[in-house]
This record gives C-alpha cells, structure tokens and sequence, in this order.
C-alpha cells in the first residue's frame, strides 16, 4: 500500500497540472473512501466552494443501501453537476486527485457530464 506521502504528492502532482490548463474554468474535485464518495466544484480564483454533493447527505442516503459503488457514484455526479448548473458553472476541469480514472471516479465523471458538465 502507498503511504500518505506519495499520495499527497501525485494529487498534487495532478492538481499542479490542472492549474496549468484550467483557465479560468472552475474544477470538480473528487474524493472517495471505502463507504463513501465525495464530489465539490471548487473556484480556485475566489477560493470558495460553488457546489457539493455527497453519499452522506440526509436525502440521498433515504434512498440508497450504500454509497461505495459505481451507481451511487454516478447519482452523486448527476446531483452535482445539477447543482453547479443551478449556480451557473458549465465549464469545469475534472480533478482526480490521487484516484485513477475508473470505476467509481469514471461513473462519477460520466454522470456529472450527462448533467450538463462540460470538461
């Protein structure tokens, strides 16, 4: 298992190159855990949060058994990218951080862009 280090360093890594080529765009930032998953629309600019959704929320877990797999992902990006949409983002960067581009992480990136998410 990597330790926190390197994991802290290839996040940063990725975010070092996001900040490169996200303009003015804000960025979709994700994180998971073994329970659960996390998704923010963070505006680097203004240093505040625009949207967040989590499998934590009161609604969403009246209505799921658990917030650790990809269908549970893909209804946390949907929610997210509705709510950015309601505060007027469309344009986003998607930051990964340390996680690689699947399964959970790629659910929730193909809902937030079913959304209405462009990135």
């Amino acid at each position: 298992m990597a330790d926190k280090a390197a994991i802290q360093k290839r996040a940063q890594r990725i975010r070092r190159q996001i900040k490169k080529v996200a303009g003015d765009r804000p960025r979709l930032s994700v994180h998971r855990t073994s329970k659960n998953i996390y998704a923010q629309v963070i505006d680097d600019a203004k240093g505040h949060t625009v949207a967040a959704a989590s499998t934590l929320e009161k609604d969403f877990k009246a209505g799921k058994k658990t917030g650790a797999d990809s269908a549970a992902a893909a209804a946390i990006g949907k929610l997210v990218a509705e709510r950015a949409v309601k505060a007027g983002v469309k344009e986003v960067v998607f930051d990964r951080g340390a996680y690689i581009y699947h399964g959970r992480v790629k659910a929730l990136a193909e809902a937030a862009r079913e959304g209405g998410l462009s990135f």
